[in-house]
């Protein structure tokens, strides 16, 4: 399977080149462009939150360590004292950065459940969700967020199938299809719990007529 600085290297090229192209066509400004290529490079690299004391899931939880500490300034900062904020968002650092963290390896397994395209969609969802409830962005732009979610997460499972393919053999490996399924057939519970947190995310998200809209401007692009 590709390796951690392939995955991350690829998803930021792959982010960069969409931020630029969707900024040469007036479709976001130069800092939502930075955003965007932000968003699919750490996509890119999100799927190895099942990977048990790698690199990638160090990182990624720091990383969202960091976003919820923010979240919680967001939410309890007109709400608490500064001395409780600062207690609160403490403890959301630690509770993220090392007990979820710590949750994910007991409960996860690699290529498992978060290698998967129904993992992709709740997690552009859940990001269309926070950039619009929580961060108040526009519904356009929380979907482009959202997307750039998804689409960074896709690159990785289409390297880990890539990397499955032993050219020089002319065989497949045993990890093919592991990666770019619809969702892990071992775990159909865990399955059904991502879907219902899909269903919980409704009434989060923007509206979908701003996603199809957008979904139609990109494909007038392409004409």
């Amino acid at each position: 399977m590709a390796n951690f600085r392939t995955h991350l290297g690829v998803a930021s090229v792959g982010g960069a080149v969409v931020a630029q192209a969707g900024w040469q066509a007036g479709q976001w400004t130069g800092w939502q462009a930075l955003a965007v290529a932000l968003l699919v490079a750490f996509g890119g690299i999100l799927p190895d939150i099942d990977a048990d004391q790698s690199q990638a899931i160090r990182l990624i939880f720091n990383i969202l360590a960091v976003v919820a500490v923010v979240l919680a300034v967001l939410v309890l900062q007109h709400r608490v004292t500064p001395a409780y904020l600062f207690v609160a968002c403490g403890g959301v650092y630690v509770g993220v950065r090392y007990l979820a963290g710590a949750l994910f390896a007991r409960f996860t397994v690699h290529r498992g459940l978060w290698h998967s395209l129904l993992a992709a969609g709740v997690s552009g969802l859940s990001t269309a969700a926070i950039s619009f409830s929580l961060l108040g962005q526009p519904e356009r732009l929380a979907w482009i967020h959202g997307l750039a979610m998804t689409l960074g997460f896709v690159i990785h499972l289409t390297l880990d199938e890539l990397y499955s393919v032993d050219l020089t053999g002319a065989r497949l490996k045993r990890s093919f299809g592991t990666a770019l399924k619809l969702f892990s057939w071992q775990a159909p519970g865990s399955a059904l719990m991502l879907a219902l947190v899909s269903a919980h995310l409704l009434s989060w998200l923007p509206s979908f007529a701003a996603l199809r809209q957008l979904i139609a401007q990109g494909m007038a692009l392409w004409h």
